[in-house]
């Protein structure tokens, strides 16, 4: 289901690696955000959003979802990609999560 912002977010966990992609409504065209896990670490290393779905917030409902995740599994991140290391610095209150 699809949140306020027309962004449905699907979670696929493949063990060490993984990928959170973000589907809007009215288009096919997907946006991901992919990691790998050691331990309880993720390494956050690539946010794509294709122009055809840019611009409607959807690298930062990625960014959420991993947040959540992390929180809800008592994960540390590690944010290799720029856009997740420019919302790690936009949301101070996500420091405790920070590796």
């Amino acid at each position: 289901m699809a949140d306020s912002t027309g962004v449905t977010i699907t979670h696929f966990d493949q063990g060490a690696r993984g990928e959170y992609h973000a589907k809007v409504d009215g288009s096919d065209v997907i946006g991901r955000l992919t990691y790998s896990l050691v331990n309880d670490v993720i390494t956050a290393d690539h946010t794509l959003v294709p122009p055809e779905i840019g611009g409607r917030g959807v690298a930062g409902e990625l960014v959420k979802a991993l947040i959540e995740d992390a929180r809800k599994f008592g994960y540390k991140i590690v944010p290799q990609c720029s856009y997740v290391e420019a919302a790690f610095r936009r949301h101070p209150e996500w420091a405790d999560l920070r590796a």
